[in-house]
């Protein structure tokens, strides 16, 4: 039986490549983000491919509202979602105490309060079927406090994380999975501009991962398995001045 799987942040990133990984597996995909005409062109690519059906919906996730109504769209649409994947979130960050409060804010409302949101209108679909499989997206870099321009990217991120075990917390005795996600540097659009990062590996090559581990259905898990898992051990006991050498 096909799967039916959303994505929000679709339309660019992980997102897409994800797309295209459970596309390629004969998913059912219903995909949203606000570039609908990336979500367009994604989804005649997709469709043409492996003759998947593919749904997409504009949606900004700052949108609380439109958060819900999407959701519930797309379960209605499809008559059930078996899987819900909150990717969408943002980059931007700069130094705190340097004046860009605006900045570091919608960075932590994107990736924290918005994703509460979706994780809200996920969780309410899946009580309501009794089954489903909730993954968030979150950072490697959640697993400590960073300095630069990472400062609030993963405060909001480690924030994620622990709202979404928190739920998985509270649904350990029922059908529905949460899984947690911790990746690791996946070159993206979102980090173009960087230089050369630790351990970076394609966008092709971490969707892949990404699809292989979400698959499996864990806890939690970090992606690339190698070197992330031993790196997100070494960052949580490590010296601070050690670590931030990361960013």
């Amino acid at each position: 039986m096909r799967k039916t799987i959303l994505i929000t942040g679709a339309s660019s990133g992980i997102g897409a490549g994800m797309a295209r990984e459970f596309a390629a597996q004969g998913a059912n995909l219903a995909l949203c983000a606000r570039r609908v005409e990336r979500l367009e062109s994604l989804r005649d690519e997709l469709m043409q491919a492996h003759g998947v059906n593919v749904s997409i919906r504009a949606l900004d996730v700052t949108d609380y509202a439109q958060v819900f109504e999407v959701f519930e769209a797309f379960a209605a649409e499809f008559g059930s979602l078996d899987r819900i994947i909150i990717n969408a979130g943002i980059g931007n960050g700069r130094r705190i105490g340097k004046g860009h409060f605006e900045i570091n804010r919608a960075t932590a409302e994107t990736n924290f309060i918005a994703a509460l949101a979706q994780c809200e209108a996920a969780v309410g679909i899946f009580r309501r079927q009794n089954a489903g499989h909730l993954v968030t997206i979150s950072s490697m870099s959640a697993r400590r406090g960073l300095p630069k321009h990472l400062t609030t990217y993963a405060a909001s991120k480690a924030g994620l994380a622990h709202l979404s075990e928190g739920i998985r917390a509270e649904l350990l005795d029922t059908p529905i999975k949460v899984t947690t996600v911790f990746p690791g540097y996946i070159r993206t659009e979102l980090n173009e501009g960087a230089g050369k990062l630790p351990f970076e590996v394609s966008a092709e090559v971490g969707a892949r991962a990404l699809v292989q581990a979400i698959n499996r259905e864990p806890g939690s898990c970090s992606v690339p398995s190698w070197p992330w898992a031993a790196m997100g051990l070494l960052m949580q006991h490590l010296p601070l001045r050690w670590v931030s050498k990361l960013s």
